[in-house]
């Protein structure tokens, strides 16, 4: 049975402009439904925000049953990986541009929200990814991702050569401008526009891609997501890796970067009627036809 919410955090994309009276506006709606709201602390340190109560993200995580991110998807990332650990719920107000999981637009987000907070919403679940850098047998740095786990070449060498296994088996080793392992969430997002293919969110898979191959055959490839994917350091000065907003430089030849299924997923809620085909139309321009 669908749940009626009490406690509500808000979090904003405090950096864009004019952000504040939309806040506001959110906030105070929310309150005429009888609800009980409370902003992240960083959104009400930087619009200066007082009339309601700011909290930590391990705050709203212990007293808030449901989260409004408003703002774009590089918003909803960065919150998501903060609260995944205690299963809050997301609601997305979409104030960037493409916004595949901020999906509700500002214009109507009055209309979309009061049927959600009353209990009336589809919900979905996205799986997250997690893992961590490995040198000399020792981990030096850990990551959690909704969208990607992305090594990149570093800014002054051509390429970065990189041992793929997966499990117990070796798949390849690729030179390229850097490999990316994404979540079906991230398949909509960098994966997408180096030619990886888009996955359905109930998919339970991985899409690994090369980016601009140095060997043309290196092609895309859809992985289950019960195993673990390593990839190691084998040539290339100064390649990165990122776990969606978490970067660490400055890898080194034998640094292994493994990828692994978290425990942790993302909760969704979406108005009643959510297609997710209706999204990928709307957002990648699918038009049936000319009316």
């Amino acid at each position: 049975m669908a749940k009626r919410f009490q406690h509500v955090a808000i979090v904003g994309k405090h950096q864009a402009r004019g952000i504040r009276p939309l806040l506001e506006e959110i906030a105070e709606f929310v309150t005429r439904q009888g609800l009980d709201v409370y902003l992240e602390r960083e959104t009400a340190l930087n619009t200066g925000i007082t009339a309601f109560d700011a909290l930590s993200n391990d705050e709203l995580g212990a007293q808030c049953d449901v989260a409004i991110v408003v703002g774009g998807d590089g918003t909803m990332l960065g919150f998501a990986r903060e609260i995944a650990r205690f299963g809050v719920p997301l609601v997305g107000i979409n104030q960037g541009r493409l916004g595949f999981i901020t999906d509700i637009s500002i214009e109507k987000y009055s209309e979309a929200l009061a049927p959600i907070l009353a209990g009336d919403y589809e919900m979905e679940q996205r799986p997250m990814l997690e893992g961590g850098v490995w040198r000399d047998g020792e981990s030096i740095f850990e990551g959690l991702a909704l969208n990607d786990v992305v090594v990149s070449r570093g800014a002054t060498a051509s390429m970065v050569e990189l041992r793929i296994d997966v499990g117990d088996d070796f798949v390849a080793n690729m030179r390229a401008d850097g490999v990316i392992v994404a979540s079906p969430t991230g398949s909509t997002a960098y994966s997408l526009s180096a030619g990886g293919p888009i996955m359905h969110p109930s998919i339970a898979g991985w899409v690994l891609v090369p980016i601009a191959s140095h060997t043309l055959s290196n092609r895309p490839i859809v992985l289950p997501d019960t195993g673990e994917v390593r990839m190691e350091i084998v040539a290339g000065r100064d390649a990165s890796v990122n776990f969606d907003m978490q970067s660490l430089a400055s890898l080194l030849h034998g640094d292994r970067i493994s990828v692994r299924r978290s425990a942790h997923k993302v909760c969704f809620l979406h108005p009643k009627g959510w297609s997710y085909y209706a999204t990928l139309r709307r957002k990648l321009r699918w038009y049936e036809g000319v009316s």
